[in-house]
This record gives C-alpha cells, sequence and structure tokens, in this order.
C-alpha cells in the first residue's frame, strides 16, 4: 500500500470525534499529501491591502515550495506572482517586503514590470521574445481589506467567500488602516495542531490569564456553532445591526470559513487588561460605538482574526514542515493613529503576543508527546472542542474527496 491510500484508508476507519492517527501529524509523507491537496489547492490569506498601498510596494510569501510575490501595480491592481525568474529559476525578490519601480532579478538583471511581463533580457539575441518569458502568474483575490491567493491551476470560486465576509468587514475599512506592528512565531507543530488548538478555549483558564481578562471560554462565543439559544449573544448582534454592523452567526456549506461577531466580557472594549481601548482613535470613521466586541473570521487553513472598535488583530498560519509552523500576526489601527499618542505600542501587543507564546508552548508540548510510540488517538469534549471536532471533520472530508479523485469536496451543512 502506497502512502496516498495509506492516508485514504486511516481517512476513512478514523473514529469520529477523536483526534487523528499519529502520521497526520508527523510524517513527512502526509504532510506532502496536505500540500499538495489543501495547501496547493485552496484560497490562502497572505496579507493585507494596506500593507502595499502605493504601486511598486511588495511582500513576498512562503507556501511550502512556492515562493510568491504579492505586488501592487501601476495600474492598482493587487497581483501575485511566482518568484522565480524565466530564464534560470533565480528568486526576483529576495527581500520580505520593499518597494520598487520594477522587479529586476539580481543574478542576471531579466526586469519585469509590476504586472510580472519581461521588460528587458540583455543580449539574448534580437529574435528573443520577451512577451513569451513573463513571470508566472498566481491566482489573486482581494476582499474587505484581505489579499488571498490560490496556488491551483484552477481554483476554487472565490465568489461566495467575498459576498459572505464584505458586508462584515467593509464597515471596519481595513483597506485604510495600517500595520502598527507584526510579529512571526516558529511553533514545532503540524499546522493541523496550531488549529486545533485555535479551535476551542477548554485550555484557556489554565493557559491564558491575559486573554481571558476580555475574551470568554464560552463555546457560544467561540464562533464553533450559531449560538441562536444565547440571549446574550442574540442581544449583542441585534444591538451591533442597528448601527450598521452584520454579526450574526454565517457559515459555508462546506465548513471552511465562517463569520460572527461576539461580546467581550463585562462590556470590555478592547483587548488589554483592563478592557479598555488599546487605541483612542476608532479603527474605523464608519464605526461609530465602542463596545461592539470582536468580529471573529476562520478561513481554513490560513487565518483566524479579531476585530475591534479601537484595532484588528489578523492571524496568518503558514506549514513549514511536517513538524513546524509559521504563525504570523498582525495589529491594524486607523491609518492616522500615532504610536505614543493615539496608543502605547506594549499595550496593544501585549495580551496576544502573551497569548501566542502560551500556544506555542501548549502545541509544542501537544507535538512532543504525540511523537510517542504510546500515543493513540484520543476523545475531544463534546462540550467544550466542537470547534476542533467541526475542523478535523472539514479536513477529513476535503482530504478523503481529494485523495480518492471524486471532485470538490461535497457541500453539506455544518453546526
Amino acid at each position: 500500500m502506497d502512502i496516498h491510500d495509506e492516508m485514504l484508508a486511516r481517512l476513512r476507519n478514523r473514529k469520529p470525534g477523536f483526534s487523528l492517527d499519529r502520521p497526520f501529524y508527523i510524517d513527512p509523507a502526509y504532510y506532502q499529501l496536505d500540500l499538495e491537496h489543501v495547501w496547493y489547492r485552496d484560497w490562502l490569506f497572505v496579507g493585507h491591502d494596506c500593507e502595499i498601498p502605493a504601486p511598486g510596494n511588495y511582500f513576498t510569501v512562503e507556501v511550502g515550495a512556492y515562493s510568491v510575490i504579492v505586488v501592487r501595480g501601476d495600474d492598482g491592481q493587487i497581483r501575485a506572482l511566482h518568484n522565480s525568474c524565466r530564464h534560470r529559476g533565480s528568486r526576483v525578490c529576495l527581500e520580505h517586503k520593499g518597494a520598487a519601480a520594477k522587479l529586476v532579478c539580481p543574478y542576471h538583471q531579466w526586469t519585469y514590470d509590476l504586472d510580472g511581463s519581461l521588460l528587458f533580457a540583455r543580449q539574448m539575441g534580437d529574435d528573443f521574445d520577451t512577451s513569451a518569458f513573463g513571470l508566472k502568474s498566481v491566482a489573486c483575490e482581494a476582499a474587505g481589506g484581505y489579499i488571498f491567493i490560490s496556488l491551483a491551476k484552477d481554483p476554487m470560486d472565490f465568489a461566495p467567500f467575498r459576498a459572505m465576509m464584505e458586508p462584515f468587514f467593509l464597515p471596519h475599512r481595513l483597506r485604510e488602516a495600517k500595520v502598527a506592528f507584526e510579529s512571526t512565531i516558529i511553533e514545532k507543530g503540524n499546522w493541523k495542531l496550531v488549529w486545533e488548538n485555535n479551535r476551542e478555549c477548554y485550555h484557556c483558564a489554565a493557559n491564558h490569564p491575559e486573554l481571558c481578562k476580555t475574551f470568554p471560554e464560552a463555546p457560544t462565543v467561540t464562533g464553533v456553532s450559531g449560538a441562536q439559544d444565547d440571549p446574550e449573544i442574540v442581544a449583542h448582534w441585534e444591538k451591533c445591526e442597528a448601527i450598521g454592523l452584520p454579526s450574526a452567526f454565517t457559515i459555508d456549506e462546506s465548513g471552511q470559513y465562517r463569520v460572527t461577531r461576539v461580546p467581550l466580557l463585562r462590556d470590555a472594549i478592547s483587548y488589554t487588561i483592563s478592557g479598555r481601548k488599546a487605541v483612542q482613535m476608532r479603527l474605523s470613521d464608519n464605526v461609530h460605538m465602542d463596545r461592539i466586541g470582536s468580529l471573529l473570521l476562520y478561513h481554513y487553513p490560513t487565518t483566524w482574526n479579531h476585530i475591534l472598535s479601537d484595532h484588528a488583530v489578523t492571524f496568518r498560519v503558514l506549514p513549514i514542515s511536517a513538524t513546524e509552523t509559521a504563525v504570523t500576526t498582525k495589529w491594524l489601527v486607523h491609518k492616522d493613529a500615532v504610536e505614543g499618542i493615539d496608543y502605547r505600542l506594549d499595550e496593544l501587543i501585549h495580551v496576544w503576543t502573551e497569548t501566542n507564546d502560551q500556544d506555542r508552548r501548549i502545541v509544542e508540548d501537544n507535538a512532543r508527546g504525540i511523537q510517542s510510540p504510546a500515543y493513540q488517538p484520543g476523545p475531544y469534549s463534546q462540550i467544550h472542542e466542537g470547534g476542533v471536532i467541526q475542523f478535523i471533520n472539514w479536513y477529513a472530508e476535503f482530504m478523503e474527496k481529494r485523495l480518492s479523485g471524486s471532485g470538490q469536496p461535497s457541500l453539506r451543512s455544518v453546526a
């Protein structure tokens, strides 16, 4: 039995409501199948419009074996291009981010326009056709201040996600915000362990003292379920929707992405120890109320998000290996907010900096335990880990469909 068939058999024989078999978390061959069937085929969050506000601004991102340039063109459009020169394959952009009038390969100075077309190739002969050697494009979409790419030859339809998320996000004007701070940590654990840890707050009371000052542990608040039976949640939705902020829990049919707005504890405004504002200037001029709680967005496999009245905290997950994952956090504030006047950076980032480090430790301890041959799948809490169950069900269904060659994953309602 080859590794493809082995993984498929394990998925079909897995016990519902239990964690996955050991190879899913540690085996390089299983990781390669994850790359080929999830990461190289789905839409991936890579960054924000506001990070590349002017023509020539760019950043690069690494997804498995691929390096991708995300750049704003002279026409204002955001595009994604493979970061591989069409001459001999050298990387064109060597920095994580920057600005350039043209994209110039440092090896032999092949020069590309910001749309990827080849403008100049030195001494290649009179009959050389530059139009045949532009940088290869990557599917790219911008929605509500977020930039997504897809490495697939035939990307999945992006329109349903855009239609769901933009009404929630456009009032917050993230396209016009700015990144106040960015951090990337490497968690020594499989990307699925990072997501499993994120999708529950069963661990929060014992591990996240800072976050628990403002963020509730209740499963109805974490975006795991619709929470339509929770009067506090429903009242919060009604309050926010009365001022024009869509809030009610919404999920796509496959369970890949969801969005909802939830209240914070004790009517807190922001993720600070006191619950008071971290930024004195509201994130958006369109939002005229402080206590709107947190707008949550989850999109597997790359992002979860918290959008508040004074700032936003966005997260990007990218796999590095079978046992390493990069988690990038960005704190967004109003474009005119001034550090030291409108906010103190240490107060703005404190809660999530601490929480991220705590989660890194949790994931790494979990990963070390799974390395043991004594590990066997254990049961998730039906009360507190419904989000983990939903994530694993999503992953298993997608992988089973794709490994079996039966087309796109079936669409079904997921609570």
